[in-house]
């Protein structure tokens, strides 16, 4: 019986015991865990900006146009040229999707027949890909 007793001291002797004080390094690691999430956030999630953005905006304003087709490789190469830029350049799709050659008319009567055209503020079209320094030529915008 006395086993019985002592067991049953020893459990109320630990009921009674005051809660540990929460640890530091716990805190720290929850702090770190949160920070990490945080950072991947920051890094993965949110927009990045293109390095060319202040180039294509400066395209953008000077009036400049980019006519392509969506199935077109030039007008792709022309795209991948600027990256994430691409989103500020004035872009007409000339292509109807579902046809596998039709055209919008707004490009048939501006003339355009081969892809991709660039037309510097209706003063000049020219056709084919162009180098980013020859569109800074034609702008008057410089590269970074």
């Amino acid at each position: 019986m006395s086993e019985e007793r002592r067991r049953r001291q020893q459990e109320k002797e630990r009921a009674a015991e005051p809660p540990r004080p929460f640890s530091f390094r716990k805190v720290i690691i929850v702090v770190l865990i949160v920070a990490a999430f945080g950072a991947a956030y920051y890094l993965g999630v949110r927009k990045r900006t293109g390095r060319l953005d202040t180039f294509a905006q400066c395209v953008a304003r000077s009036g400049t146009r980019m006519y392509g087709l969506y199935w077109c490789t030039h007008c792709a190469d022309q795209k991948e040229l600027f990256g994430s830029s691409f989103q500020y350049i004035p872009y007409v799709e000339c292509g109807i999707k579902g046809q596998a050659r039709g055209e919008i008319e707004q490009c048939k009567a501006e003339g355009v027949i081969e892809f991709p055209t660039w037309d510097f503020l209706g003063k000049e079209k020219i056709t084919g890909v162009k180098s980013l320094p020859e569109i800074a030529e034609k702008t008057g915008c410089s590269l970074p």
